[in-house]
Formats: structure tokens, C-alpha cells, sequence
């Protein structure tokens, strides 16, 4: 069971413009052409910020058009958020606020032996990060820049660096980045 952040980015580093659109994101491919199918199988709970799922409700009738559902996981899901946001009637769905650490306690607990998917934004996968929690990073990377936005993820990470462990060219649209997240401080090379 691992905890991965899975999502996609712009060439220089933005999930998201300012404004929270993904109008950028849809011209570059096929979702299902990416490895998107073989990854949600393996998705036992979702971890989602309160941006994403705002932008999920603003955008429903465009969900439900291309999956049939306008909340299109069957897992349940925790929203983090310090507002009170309306529920989707039908999903599984967890209102939390505060530390990520005893919240991934009860995802582990849903999840099984099936991964949780840290779905956005890249603050809330720092949050697992820096709580120790994060153990894969999974970006599919677009071939375009939008100059300003919402950022993929908002830390430094210098100390151990991320372990690449894969490349895959999706279309001429992405490549899909897949990395570890080491555990500790770096070894030390004296």
C-alpha cells in the first residue's frame, strides 16, 4: 500500500492557472491513453483539497459527461478544508480539517491493501510529505507552460532528492514521471 500524488503539470510547473483552470490540460491527450486506468484500479482512498473538489462540483456537468457519474469515484474520499462545502449526494465522502497525520490513519484503515491517491492540490501533498506520509510522486508532464499558476509542489525538496524510477511518452502531448520519495535524510557521502 503506498500514498501517491498523482497528477499533471504544465512543462513549468503548474497543475493549475491561477484561476484553478485545467482548460490547458485537455487538448494535450487521451486519458485513457496514460497510465490513468491501471493507476485509479489500484486506488483504495483519495485525499482531496478543497480547490480540487470545488473544482470537481464547478465542473459536474462536464464530469458526468465523460464518465457517467458527476462524482466518478467509487472510493471514499477525504476533503480537506477549514469551510463547510456542500456534499456530493451518493459519494463516500469525509469533511476533515487540521494535521493529515491521523486522517490518513482512518484512509489507511478504508483503503486495505489498495494505494491512497492524494489527488490535489500540491499543498495538501506537501502536507503528506512533510508528515512523512507521501511515498510515490506520479506527474504526467505537458508539453505547454502557462507562465503563472498554481504550483505542482510548493516545498523544496533538495535532501533527499526524489528518486526517479520511470519515464513513459504518452502522445506527443506527455511523458509520465514517476518517482520514490526517500525516506530520511540523504546519505552522508563522507
Amino acid at each position: 500500500m503506498k500514498t501517491q500524488y498523482y497528477t499533471a503539470s504544465s512543462l513549468d510547473g503548474f497543475i493549475a492557472t491561477e484561476d484553478d483552470s485545467l482548460e490547458w490540460l485537455f487538448p494535450l491527450g487521451d486519458l485513457n491513453d496514460t497510465g490513468y486506468p491501471a493507476f485509479i484500479a489500484e486506488v483504495g482512498a483519495l485525499a482531496m483539497g478543497s480547490a480540487t473538489y470545488e473544482w470537481m462540483l464547478r465542473h459536474a456537468l462536464v464530469v458526468a459527461g465523460e464518465t457517467g457519474s458527476t462524482w466518478p469515484y467509487t472510493q471514499p474520499t477525504w476533503v480537506f478544508s477549514s469551510r463547510t462545502l456542500p456534499a456530493v449526494p451518493g459519494a463516500n465522502l469525509h469533511f476533515v480539517r487540521g494535521n493529515v497525520e491521523p486522517v490518513h490513519s482512518a484512509m489507511r484503515a478504508a483503503a486495505g491493501d489498495r494505494n491512497i491517491w492524494v489527488v490535489g492540490g500540491g499543498d495538501l501533498a506537501g502536507q503528506f510529505h512533510d508528515a512523512g506520509l507521501l511515498d510515490e510522486v506520479i506527474v504526467q508532464l505537458g508539453s505547454v507552460t502557462l507562465g503563472k499558476g498554481k504550483p505542482l509542489f510548493p516545498r523544496r525538496l533538495t535532501s533527499p532528492p526524489l528518486q526517479l524510477v520511470s519515464v513513459t511518452q504518452i502522445g506527443t502531448g506527455f511523458a509520465e514521471l514517476r518517482y520514490l520519495v526517500p525516506k530520511g535524510p540523504a546519505p552522508s557521502t563522507a
